[in-house]
């Protein structure tokens, strides 16, 4: 039994050695890298403009005017000013994750100091790249201390995922409005 469990080791460490000496480079010292290309990570377009890797805008899309008509750009996959109205209207509460390319803001459990037996968490999911009303759709979620100190989750009125969407709405109209009086 002892002889068959090292002959199955022997077995395998030379499959294993095989394999790996397969792996071999087949590079030679005439391997040459293109020096004309070397560091640069664009090229030409058919329109004759340098296309980087990044989009137009480079990875925080810079310069891109569809950044600056708010629509996104190469760094943010959703409406910039969706994006940061709610990120402002959301402020007093911690965060638990935000995706600027997928336009989702997630917060942490919030208890107000006025009602220490509540607390509150919202998800944001910004949908387009456009600033329209139904660009945005808010989820929130409220649960009160019972008696046994559990956290029981209580239903929200439809009218006060209304309001949070508004307010984020009128935040995004806001910070447009003051971007276009620039």
């Amino acid at each position: 039994m002892l002889l068959r469990s090292l002959h199955t080791k022997l077995v395998i460490a030379s499959a294993g050695l095989l394999m790996l000496s397969a792996c071999g480079s087949n590079l030679g010292t005439d391997s040459t890298f293109p020096e004309q290309k070397r560091g640069q990570v664009f090229q030409e377009g058919a329109d004759g403009k340098q296309e980087t890797v990044f989009g137009d805008g480079g990875l925080l899309g810079g310069g891109s005017k569809s950044l600056e008509d708010g629509q996104g750009g190469g760094g943010i996959g959703v409406n910039s000013y969706l994006w940061r109205a709610s990120l402002d209207t959301l402020s007093f509460m911690p965060l638990s994750s935000a995706d600027p390319f997928g336009g989702v803001i997630i917060t942490d459990w919030y208890t107000p100091a006025e009602s220490p037996g509540e607390r509150f968490k919202v998800t944001v999911y910004i949908l387009d790249r456009r600033l329209r009303a139904d660009g945005i759709r808010v989820s929130a979620f409220k649960q009160n201390l019972d008696t046994a100190n559990n956290w029981v989750p209580v239903q929200l009125t439809p009218k006060t995922i209304t309001n949070l969407e508004n307010a984020i709405l009128r935040r995004a109209r806001e910070l447009r409005i003051s971007r276009e009086g620039e």
